[in-house]
């Protein structure tokens, strides 16, 4: 089968792979229907390794070259051991997180930030396949009326849905989002399930800003243009907003997030980047500002689902190209020269 596998910085390569072997216990392998290209694997590809190791990783053993892809969706078609509610034919999105199931933070459901943990396509091969092997603890069904497509992007939104969970935005709060890419805009959605009474957006590219608006966001601000903190400051009274959701990971906005939320407000950081940020302790402490980091998700792409199962999350804003596995290599090179311009690209195999 053809698998899109990274070898190095800069080196994506259409392979010829064997195909997966029948699954040991605690394992299953799955028929790829579609698989999101992320903002992570599009930085591996550009500036990595980050998140991939060089050498083996501590809990699969592999190392590179192998296939990356970890938002996707599938069918089931061979078992490893039983599973509740999944049989051959299930079709499932993939909770990607591997983890050792022992450590402190597995034990506790903690699973996201397992001590050895890691992610299908990043320490293991991932879903820019036909097929790929996952454990079953990551198979999630998908509810009758919801697409392949659509169940492909549970990922992402669970990790928009997972920042908005962390800050505990209330009904009627006003909640401020750096950033609309795709991620910014799961936090945008999950915020409004929430009930925020308040939505601003800041965003320099025009095509996203124009999405968050479509969403509907309050106020979408360019801040190359405006006083981001300012605005959102005089439209809440001059108290400021409850929540900030950071979504890029650019240490600027790390700082902008914490000296904008208001006095005892929550400032939440979903963007991963190798870069610093300054915090001054005189922005935090005398505010009782709280700042909180967010990873991924935890039990967040089962509630994903569920939200678009009974109609309360249109995910289809988020879907802007479906290109096919062959065109994989073009499709990153496409993001890489306009990320504006999409939200999500999924790739589809070709072959089963």
């Amino acid at each position: 089968m053809h698998a899109l596998r990274w070898h190095a910085k800069g080196e994506l390569r259409l392979d010829d792979v064997p195909e997966p072997p029948a699954p040991a216990p605690g394992q299953a392998v799955i028929a790829v229907s579609y698989c999101g290209i992320c903002g992570t694997d599009l930085h591996e590809f550009a500036h990595g390794p980050n998140l991939i190791r060089t050498g083996p990783h501590p809990l699969t053993g592999l190392e590179p070259p192998f296939t990356l892809g970890h938002e996707m969706s599938g069918t089931v078609v061979a078992l490893g051991s039983d599973v509740p509610g999944v049989n051959v034919g299930t079709r499932v999105a993939v909770d990607p997180c591997l983890r050792c199931g022992v450590c402190r933070w597995c034990t506790h459901g903690e699973y996201h930030i397992c001590a050895k943990g890691g992610s299908i396509g990043l320490a293991a091969d991932g879903g820019f396949a036909s097929k790929v092997t996952v454990p079953v603890e990551g198979l999630v069904p998908i509810p009758d009326g919801v697409s392949d497509e659509l169940a492909a992007l549970a990922e992402p939104l669970a990790v928009g849905l997972h920042a908005i969970r962390r800050a505990g935005v209330q009904p009627g709060d006003h909640v401020l989002l750096l950033g609309a890419g795709p991620i910014g805009i799961a936090a945008l959605l999950a915020a409004k399930l929430a009930g925020a009474a308040g939505l601003y957006v800041s965003e320099p590219v025009p095509d996203r800003a124009r999405k968050a608006a479509e969403i509907g966001a309050t106020e979408v601000y360019d801040p190359a243009k405006t006083d981001v903190r300012r605005e959102v400051f005089l439209r809440t009274g001059r108290v400021g907003p409850d929540v900030v959701v950071e979504a890029t990971g650019r240490p600027e906005l790390v700082e902008l997030a914490v000296n904008t939320v208001r006095r005892g407000g929550r400032a939440v950081l979903c963007g991963i980047s190798g870069a610093s940020a300054s915090l001054p302790i005189t922005q935090i402490v005398p505010f009782e500002r709280t700042v909180l980091g967010s990873l991924g998700y935890n039990f967040d792409i089962p509630r994903v689902l569920d939200l678009m199962a009974t109609g309360r999350l249109d995910a289809t804003p988020m879907l802007t190209g479906v290109r096919p596995l062959s065109a994989g290599r073009d499709a990153f090179a496409e993001l890489e020269a306009d990320r504006g311009s999409h939200l999500k690209i999924l790739l589809k195999p070709e072959e089963h």
